[in-house]
């Protein structure tokens, strides 16, 4: 089962990681490389273009976004077992980065389609 965990931005925060936590995510971000468990990491850029399609007309907008109080700043794409699995991977995550949101989401392929299909 593979699942993207998704980090998203809770507010300016202008003070660069330190380095016991840049060394820890190091750690982490290795021993799951090793393990087969990550396929992708990565941060985003914090602004983006929307793509919006209507009636026919696709309209391209650059951010900054107002109305988007929590974007997506960073994600990693795993392979494992179970939901479980990809909770107990999340949690070490925010163990060594503090306070944060983020959310988790199945990501379905043509090997694995959405359930019911």
């Amino acid at each position: 089962m593979r699942f993207m965990m998704m980090t998203t931005d809770n507010g300016p925060d202008d003070a660069p990681p330190d380095e016991k936590l840049q060394a820890e995510m190091g750690k982490f971000i290795e021993e799951m490389a090793r393990a087969g468990v990550l396929l992708a990491t990565g941060g985003l850029e914090p602004y983006g273009t929307r793509i919006t399609s209507s009636s026919g007309k696709i309209t391209v907008t650059d951010g900054p976004f107002a109305e988007a109080k929590e974007g997506v700043v960073g994600f990693a794409l795993i392979e494992v077992r179970s939901r479980e699995e990809a909770i107990e991977l999340s949690k070490r995550f925010w163990s060594i980065v503090g306070d944060g949101t983020g959310v988790i989401k199945q990501v379905f392929g043509p090997e694995d389609p959405f359930p019911g299909q």
